[in-house]
């Protein structure tokens, strides 16, 4: 049978009780961003490009005097939500003595995919200059897939002071890879995409960053479509010289899956703080 990927790519109609869940998004992050802002440790809004929805906030380690930096890229679909939806996602890093940026960007269709992309590479070399030091990119769902862009960039075309290896892992969560399916779909229609487009903005058909590493996770609940997302990208870049790891978290749908980002003693956390941890943290 053809596969439905309006159904396989419907998370809201997979799991309706989503708005329950974006409501404890958003109240678990508010309630962070005012206990870091109180102890001094939040930076909010920081403006990284020329449009409003590009910036960054910034929360710091717990207690590291020059902690190594993670970036959460937020998901949507390239066209929703925001920044202040994820503050929750840097509680477990941060209280593992990690800096956690979180990033906004220009939605579809006001700009294109391929201009999504270039904002959070933006972000990327903000964060270097602020910080001097690597940045391991996470992220959700269209925030995996541009945390797998990031590892694939080519950094010196974009700023030969920076780092070959300047985003030397990446740990996606529920992340797309192969975009080729988004053309048939109803949301193309902010997305816009055609063949050509789709195939150049799918990190899976991109020169593999050899030697980098890529987590890619799923939700164990979640659509075929997802799991064979993950697993695609993990085998083709494997056979590349990537380092590639694929894992299922039980039980978890799309939005579930990232619940165990607040949680400093989840493996998911543990995971992503080792890959902060490694040798070339800081250069």
């Amino acid at each position: 049978m053809p596969i439905d990927y309006e159904a396989e790519y419907n998370n809201r109609a997979r799991v309706p009780e989503y708005p329950a869940i974006f409501a404890r998004w958003a109240a678990d992050s508010a309630d962070y961003r005012a206990a870091t802002t109180a102890a001094g440790r939040a930076e909010l809004g920081l403006p990284y490009g020329g449009s409003a929805r590009q910036t960054v906030d910034i929360f710091d380690a717990a207690e590291a005097d020059d902690p190594p930096v993670a970036l959460f890229i937020h998901g949507g679909y390239w066209r929703a939500f925001e920044p202040q939806t994820f503050s929750f996602a840097a509680k477990g890093l941060n209280a593992r003595n990690i800096a956690v940026a979180v990033a906004g960007y220009d939605l579809c269709p006001h700009v294109s995919m391929g201009q999504i992309v270039g904002q959070v590479r933006k972000c990327c070399l903000f964060l270097w200059e602020r910080f001097g030091r690597r940045i391991r990119v996470f992220g959700h769902s269209a925030g995996g897939h541009l945390a797998a862009c990031m590892l694939a960039t080519d950094w010196r075309s974009l700023d030969p002071t920076a780092p070959v290896d300047l985003v030397p892992a990446a740990y996606s969560i529920s992340g797309l890879f192969d975009l080729s399916p988004f053309v048939g779909l109803q949301m193309n229609q902010d997305l816009k995409l055609d063949e050509a487009e789709a195939c150049a903005q799918s990190p899976v058909l991109w020169p593999a960053p050899a030697g980098r590493i890529l987590d890619a996770v799923v939700g164990g609940a979640e659509s075929a479509e997802y799991h064979r997302q993950s697993k695609l990208i993990v085998d083709e870049w494997a056979n590349k010289g990537v380092l590639t790891r694929y894992g299922e978290i039980p039980g978890a749908n799309h939005f579930t899956a990232i619940a165990p980002l607040a949680d400093p003693g989840s493996g998911m956390v543990k995971r992503i703080a080792e890959l902060c941890e490694t040798a070339n943290a800081s250069v």
